[in-house]
């Protein structure tokens, strides 16, 4: 996905920052990250108490085999709910939800 996909998306939201990150792209939102597109696959922060919401509107959660132990890894971020992807107010609600995750997770 390239800056000005990515910038269209959020636009309901406001202007974003995109970053290099994890060999893919942070979002930022007012110095906060609220996603990040890594491998072509777009993905909203998350957060215990958002969670649950993400989880019932059918996204899943990034999460890896570590190479170390073999254990699974659960990172904070959630693909994108299917009904965000083309209706620009359903991503800026979602987005507005990854941004407080965002801020409840930097304190």
């Amino acid at each position: 996905m390239d800056h000005a996909a990515i910038t269209d998306l959020f636009a309901q939201l406001g202007p974003v920052q995109i970053k290099r990150l994890f060999g893919g792209k942070g979002i930022y939102f007012e110095g906060v990250i609220i996603a990040i597109e890594l491998r072509d696959e777009l993905m909203l922060k998350g957060d215990a108490q958002l969670a649950p919401e993400l989880a019932a509107a059918g996204c899943t959660q990034w999460s890896y085999t570590g190479k170390r132990h073999g254990k699974l890894v659960s990172m904070p971020y959630w693909s994108v709910p299917d009904e965000a992807v083309d209706d620009p107010h359903e991503m800026a609600n979602w987005a507005r939800k990854s941004f407080e995750a965002g801020l409840r997770s930097a304190k």
